[in-house]
């Protein structure tokens, strides 16, 4: 099983991170990690800083998963680069993270896991970050 994860560093990229790896865990599937500013802007918060992209890169070795990271500096949009990634290794499952947003920030700003989820050729995963203790 091939399995592309989208991620950011936000609380909602690290739970699709984790859900990606309890997938590939059950078997010998293939992960690859996309990372992406927006229209290739590595100034874009989504952009995973070093630190944060080596930790996740860390992790996925410390548990023996078959993984490849992607950071492109292409200029298309997030959800572009997602569906591109699960096209070029024939992904069974797209892992992405999702948080809520305001319908006037839907409009102003689109929404990449709604592009993922509607024009997927494959499964698609949407994870919310876990919620947090009171």
């Amino acid at each position: 099983m091939n399995i592309v994860v989208g991620y950011i560093p936000s609380p909602e990229g690290l739970a699709a991170i984790d859900h990606a790896m309890a997938m590939a865990k059950l078997g010998d599937e293939r992960i690859v990690v996309l990372n992406c500013g927006t229209r290739g802007n590595d100034a874009d918060k989504s952009f995973a800083e070093a630190a944060d992209w080596d930790a996740v890169d860390q992790k996925l070795t410390s548990m023996g998963l078959i993984h490849e990271m992607r950071q492109p500096a292409q200029a298309r949009t997030p959800a572009d680069e997602i569906l591109g990634a699960a096209a070029d290794i024939d992904a069974d499952l797209i892992v992405i993270g999702i948080r809520r947003r305001s319908p006037v920030g839907k409009l102003i700003a689109g929404s990449t896991s709604q592009q993922v989820l509607l024009e997927a050729e494959c499964a698609v995963l949407a994870v919310k970050q876990p919620p947090t203790a009171s």
